[in-house]
């Protein structure tokens, strides 16, 4: 029953104080006797002491009207007093002070409830801020509400800046999936490849999700993940490292050595070597090995897609661009390959006249989708790869001389297999075991005579018809 504070009347108060009615007074029924706030501390209800029902003579000129005050779950924490003098008490006093308890009672459930949902916010922000993903919420004219600390950290943006912002200023093609949003096409989800800004690919999952008081506030949830990770989907991810290649002869272990230091040469490079002398190999074992070996790794057969495919598949196409043009457009492997490596493969079996437009893209590194005069910058490291001798299709007139030298910055050699005899044994000895693990059988002993045989073959399908 201790006193925490006093207001009122300046009259009234210093009548209290002469009787020690101060803060830091304790007014239990054990000290002073019977008197209105004892009463509720003891009764835990709500009470008025009038003139002479007071123990002590001093208060019998007063009227107190007292209320308890209750934390959330019941506990008595407090009580609201209010002294007058007996002459000018109100019928409606009692009533006053225990809608006065009620109103603290209130706020203090407020103060309780704000304190928890803090918790709670900073709960899911550490969540939120703890994930490997960038994530960022927007309303649907794509003004952004909420972002993490790895989406921060992806655009190079610090504290609270990102939030005033709007998603067009982050995705380029952000009213495609404005427009996707309102005919409710992403009701689950989406995932969408788009060219941000800064020109990194991305992988962007969009969802939506609905206000449950009003069905037409909807918030766009984003969660970006480098676009490695839709190429190991759609498996175009790099899985070879120079640590997978086997050699040990002298002259394969220097072509090994060279690929490792040309590896972070923002420079093209021209592999070239026999059908099955390991070429994509060397390209994927280069792109792990660069400063790019975050970024996407995507191949392309040159030889393998007809003449009038090719281009949609390297710059791709605007929606609309062609009959069957599917809709929003696509993206091609120069844009799924932006912040990557691109690999080119059998780039002899091009067209000239898509020789002419991959020219435009090697020297000024930007690209037009079929549909559209928008350039877009892509920063890509190309690697092509060819079996060819293109400097006798450049005499012959398959092959822009142009091109050539702006693809052979870079030029390596991959010996064939009769040039690296020392290595048939252990690629031998390395495919056998593996079939035996396959077909869960011994593996079997490879006899001398068996060996020479092999390594004496003169393998025109090279490590490729090996094993």
């Amino acid at each position: 029953g201790c006193i925490l504070n006093a207001l009122g009347d300046e009259k009234i108060l210093e009548e209290a104080f002469s009787l020690k009615m101060v803060p830091g007074a304790f007014m239990n029924e054990e000290n002073i006797g019977t008197n209105a706030m004892s009463v509720v501390i003891k009764s835990k209800l709500p009470v008025q002491i009038s003139g002479d029902d007071h123990f002590i003579n001093a208060y019998h000129k007063w009227t107190c009207s007292a209320a308890p005050i209750k934390d959330n779950k019941g506990k008595l924490i407090g009580v609201l007093n209010l002294t007058g003098y007996i002459e000018f008490v109100h019928s409606h006093t009692l009533g006053m002070v225990i809608a006065a308890s009620n109103a603290i009672e209130e706020m203090l459930k407020v103060e309780e409830y704000n304190k928890i949902q803090n918790m709670n916010y900073k709960h899911i922000k550490n969540i939120f801020n703890s994930s490997p993903v960038a994530i960022i919420t927007s309303d649907i004219n794509g003004k952004i509400k909420i972002c993490n600390k790895k989406a921060q950290d992806m655009f190079g943006i610090r504290g609270n800046k990102l939030e005033t912002n709007n998603m067009e200023d982050i995705i380029e093609n952000w009213n495609d999936i404005k427009t996707s949003m309102y005919l409710g096409e992403s009701d689950s989800k989406e995932t969408i490849m788009v060219s941000l800004r800064n020109k990194i690919q991305y992988q962007v999952t969009t969802s939506s999700i609905y206000n449950c008081d009003d069905d037409n506030n909807i918030e766009i949830v984003y969660v970006f993940e480098k676009a490695k990770k839709v190429n190991k989907k759609n498996n175009g991810q790099a899985y070879y490292t120079f640590g997978k290649i086997m050699g040990q002869d002298e002259n394969f272990t220097k072509v090994i050595n060279y690929a490792k230091k040309i590896s972070d040469s923002k420079s093209t490079i021209l592999i070239m070597g026999e059908s099955g002398t390991g070429k994509e190999v060397f390209a994927q074992s280069i792109h792990n090995y660069s400063s790019r070996v975050d970024g996407p790794f995507v191949a392309l057969n040159c030889g393998a897609i007809p003449k009038q495919l090719i281009e949609s598949e390297l710059f791709g196409y605007e929606e609309g661009a062609f009959t069957g043009a599917k809709k929003g457009g696509n993206l091609g492997k120069f844009e799924l390959a932006d912040g990557g490596t691109i690999m080119l493969d059998e780039i002899g079996e091009m067209p000239l006249d898509m020789q002419t437009k991959l020219l435009r893209v090697v020297q000024e590194g930007v690209i037009t989708r079929i549909g559209s005069s928008k350039s877009i910058p892509v920063d890509v490291r190309i690697i092509a790869v060819t079996n060819r001798d293109l400097k006798k299709e450049v005499e012959a007139g398959r092959f822009r001389k142009d091109l050539y030298y702006r693809l052979n910055v870079l030029p390596l050699f991959l010996p064939p297999l009769r040039e690296r005899k020392k290595d048939i044994p252990l690629l031998i000895q390395y495919f056998v075991k593996n079939i035996a693990q396959k077909l869960n059988k011994k593996e079997p002993v490879i006899s001398e005579e068996y060996l020479k045989k092999m390594i004496n073959y003169n393998w025109p399908g090279n490590i490729r018809e090996l094993e």
